[in-house]
């Protein structure tokens, strides 16, 4: 169940992540209002409706009922992002302009209320299965304690890092502006938080310290002996206690927790405790949670791999601008999309087979070292035939993150008969992990060489004109649109293209000094000699001039005379530039080497 509920809020938080608030709503309040709130009830009746279906009363039945109704709240909660712009509403917030986690912390919020109805709808149900009545407050309190120690490390390291950025440190902020200064500070925020976390969290499930007695002696003597520090040996009240489950929380072993549901306790021999202990304890003593923690820091790596060379790819893609201007959407819209539905995938896929993968073979391994530190698979097998039988009849139920039960105990009896089972497992357990970290390495290699201007020049430029044309649909008489159209093109070299947009731009406004300006550069640097025109040129920097006598514009006007035969007043203006813009001095004497020495035409800067 929290396996299921971290992949849910990955999603939710990525969907939050890749959604920029926008300037305006895309509709009108009340009608975004009418809709939620609509939205919202329907939601609530189908949870209620899904509950109402379980007969007989099954906790797995439960379980996967409340796993249909996450996803389709995440879906609904995707709609309010996307489509009613709830992050616009929560960006009004005080604050939340210099604070984000604000904005994004409401967003979440959102999502939580999606599950309080469904929780709230199932609760009849539950009390049903577990055999506790609660009212509605006290029984949602007790959920999203569950989950808030999912978030709270986001929550924390979100908030932190808001603090921090407007910290009036310049040097802590050129740290964390640099390539690696964000990357390590998070990971040491996770080192911290690995050694301190678990202390919060069994506080907030309300975990009790295991009470004295022969049980909790028999589990503290098998510690010993296996030599495993911990802080303390803990009830963990999951769903009442009722679940038949146990856990391990901590790294470091002055902070580290066992976890057992007093169900478990109360349902098994004392012999069949110590075999669920002793699987715990092979989670420690093949350090999972620390690898937990590495695939964790693996997938932000393997994000920043992929990105950058999967945005050039996109944006020098004919294909995508073609679907750009076939479905009218905006480019900024069309990228944001495709590259938010790319990493979605990834993550998906990363944590759903890549982390599922090791987790699965992970527990094979727990299983094995309790196999080992028993002498026989007796005990623990009859553990997860009463787990099946208890929770469900779901001893053949498939399970992302554990393997099915009835797989968990066709393997524990092979490996009992059969050595070369154990040391093959091992063997591939080790060798995907030699794999993985190969593969993180050298992606840390390839992140470091890759290019800085990967996204620059050609993918860029693509990506603007695709802007300003369908700014220029909706907006045709703007000269603004023309006058940016071509400059585009007169950096890539299209100068008849450049020179038309420049046409348009001042058929629409003819006393924009810069256009004038540019155009009459065209005229005077075009590699094409047929667009050559220093009459018309010095025309309209004359007129530029007058309007804008900066330096860029007198330095035209300089080169309009030369390039007219004019070399004594093309000097004139050139020094009056100078004079205006020293810090270009190099430059500008260049120009007048060139107006003293040089004849018309000459290669010129594309730009001035």
């Amino acid at each position: 169940m929290i396996y299921n509920n971290l992949i849910y809020i990955l999603v939710v938080l990525f969907i939050l992540s890749t959604r920029a608030i926008p300037d305006l709503p895309q509709l009108p309040a009340t009608t975004a209002l009418v809709f939620f709130l609509l939205k919202g009830a329907g939601y609530f009746q189908l949870a209620r409706h899904l509950f109402r279906r379980i007969s007989p009363p099954r906790a797995s039945e439960y379980f996967t009922t409340e796993q249909k109704l996450s996803m389709v709240a995440i879906f609904s909660f995707g709609l309010d992002i996307y489509l009613l712009d709830a992050l616009y509403y929560f960006a009004q917030i005080p604050l939340a302009a210099a604070v984000p986690t604000i904005t994004n912390g409401c967003g979440l919020a959102l999502f939580f209320g999606y599950l309080c109805l469904m929780w709230n709808a199932g609760r009849s149900a539950y009390s049903s299965i577990f055999g506790r009545r609660h009212g509605a407050g006290p029984f949602l309190i007790a959920h999203l304690k569950i989950n808030l120690a999912i978030v709270l490390p986001w929550l924390l390291l979100s908030l932190l890092f808001d603090l921090l950025r407007l910290a009036p440190f310049p040097a802590l902020q050129r740290l964390l502006a640099s390539p690696w200064g964000e990357p390590l500070f998070i990971l040491l925020f996770f080192l911290l938080l690995l050694l301190i976390f678990p202390a919060v969290v069994i506080r907030l499930w309300g975990c009790t310290s295991m009470p004295a007695g022969p049980l909790r002696q028999q589990v503290e003597e098998f510690c010993r002996r296996h030599r495993i520090a911990y802080a303390d040996i803990m009830l963990w009240p999951l769903f009442e206690g009722r679940l038949l489950t146990a856990g391990v929380m901590g790294i470091a072993g002055r902070f580290r927790y066992l976890l057992i549901t007093p169900a478990l306790l109360e349902t098994m021999t004392p012999q069949e405790v110590e075999a669920v202990i002793a699987h715990e304890v092979g989670h420690v003593k093949h350090y999972h949670l620390q690898l937990y923690l590495l695939f964790f820091l693996g997938f932000g790596l393997i994000t920043q791999l992929i990105t950058y060379p999967f945005l050039a790819v996109l944006l020098n893609s004919s294909l995508f601008y073609q679907v750009v201007l076939l479905s009218g959407r905006s480019p900024v819209t069309a990228l944001t999309v495709a590259s938010s539905a790319s990493l979605l995938l990834l993550m998906v896929l990363y944590f759903r087979y890549l982390f599922g993968f090791f987790m699965r073979n992970f527990e094979r391994q727990a299983d094995l070292y309790a196999l080992a530190a028993i002498g026989n698979a007796a005990p623990l097998i009859r553990v997860l035939e009463k787990i099946a039988w208890l929770s469900g009849k779901i001893r053949d139920l498939p399970s992302w993150h554990h393997f099915g039960i009835g797989e968990r105990i066709d393997f524990l009896r092979q490996s009992e008969t059969d050595p070369v089972t154990v040391r093959r497992h091992h063997r591939k357990v080790y060798g995907a992990l030699g794999l993985f970290v190969a593969a993180l390495a050298t992606g840390t290699i390839l992140l470091a060489r890759m290019p800085a201007d990967l996204l620059e020049s050609a993918p860029k430029s693509k990506f603007a004109e695709t802007l300003l044309l369908e700014k220029l649909k909706e907006e045709p008489t703007n000269p603004l649109w023309h006058h940016y159209l071509g400059d585009l093109r007169f950096t890539r070299r299209e100068f008849p293209a450049a020179r038309a947009a420049y046409e348009e731009a001042l058929r629409f406004n003819p006393a924009n000094p810069e256009t004038l300006n540019n155009l009459a550069w065209l005229l005077l640097a075009a590699e094409d000699p047929t667009l050559l025109d220093p009459p018309r040129a010095l025309t309209l920097a004359q007129k530029a001039a007058r309007l804008a006598a900066s330096p860029h514009i007198l330095d035209t006007l300089a080169t309009a005379h030369w390039a007219n035969g004019d070399r004594d007043r093309a000097v004139a203006i050139e020094q009056q530039a100078l004079a205006m813009a020293p810090e270009n001095r190099r430059y500008y004497e260049e120009q007048l080497q060139r107006f003293r020495t040089a004849t018309f035409p000459a290669p010129l800067p594309i730009t001035n």
